[in-house]
This record gives structure tokens, sequence and C-alpha cells, in this order.
């Protein structure tokens, strides 16, 4: 009986953080883009795409095994569903160059690459861990998001944007 509640409980609590998750937004914020231009992230809504918001930093494995996974599936993955990848280095501007240089060299070039030197983009999301990824629909509506990364989570990416109607 008592693992019945508790398991109510759980189910309840998702459930309500995923109503609350469904109601959050693309924060309107300044960010540097690939070329050193700073851009509105509220641009990225533009072409009305959904999207997969990826948060990581130079330090970060899980965040750069993640990437690397999500970049291995992409073709297939876009024979599927129309969407657009986001990577946003948290790195500071100490570390920006390293960044830039770290996406280069896995490849990264089908992601759009955004750079929070100053981590307001990463605030605004609520973002206090990495990896953190989000995925949105094309109207910037956080549709599911999950923290950390273990080999195979990302197909859950896949079933969310599959997910948007």
């Amino acid at each position: 009986m008592k693992i019945k509640s508790v398991l109510r409980f759980f189910v309840s609590v998702s459930a309500f953080l995923l109503s609350i998750c469904s109601f959050a937004q693309l924060p309107s914020v300044k960010i540097d883009n690939l070329k050193g231009e700073q851009i509105n992230t509220n641009s990225l809504l533009d072409d009305g795409k959904p999207m997969i918001i990826s948060f990581w930093a130079c330090t970060c494995k899980p965040c750069i095994q993640e990437l690397d996974s999500i970049n291995e599936n992409l073709p297939d993955w876009l024979e599927e569903a129309d969407f657009k990848v986001v990577a946003v280095s948290t790195d500071d501007a100490r570390f920006s160059a390293k960044a830039r240089s770290l996406a280069q060299g896995h490849g990264w070039e089908d992601f759009v690459q955004l750079y929070d030197k100053n981590q307001d983009f990463m605030r605004a999301m609520n973002v206090s861990v990495t990896p953190q990824v989000f995925v949105l629909d094309g109207k910037g509506n956080i549709v599911y998001s999950h923290t950390g990364y273990v080999p195979g989570s990302e197909l859950e990416l896949l079933d969310a944007i599959k997910g948007i109607e």
C-alpha cells in the first residue's frame, strides 16, 4: 500500500513538472554566434523549426559525448524530422577560443553554435549543470528537458522532436 502511495506521488510530481515545462518559453538573451556577432536568442525561432538546445562546456566529457552522439545520428534523424541543433558553449571568455576549436575538431558544423561567455543564456534557461539539453517546438515552447548524459539517452531527444505536432 505504501509503495502505491509513493508511486502516485511521483507520478503527480512528474506530471506537474511536465506541465510547467510545457509552458516555459525560450528567453530573449543576447549571445555570440560562431562568427563572434551578437544575436538575440529569439532569432533561433525565425524559421519556425523545432530545435534541440544543448548546453556544454570544454571540460565536460559527458557534454562532448552527447553532442558527438547527436552529430553522429543527425543525418538519419533529419530523414525522420525537420529540426535543428543548437550547441551553446557555457565557457567564459578565457576558454571561448578553445570551445570554438573543440567544436570544429569534433565536426559540429551542422549545429548552430553559440557562445555564452557571460552565462546569461544559461541563467535565463535555469541551467545549473552541464550537460543540460532542451527540446523546443517551433514557437519556442520547451517540450522536453534532461540533465546529464548516459549513452542512449540522446534517443529521447528524437522521440521528443517527433512528438511535436
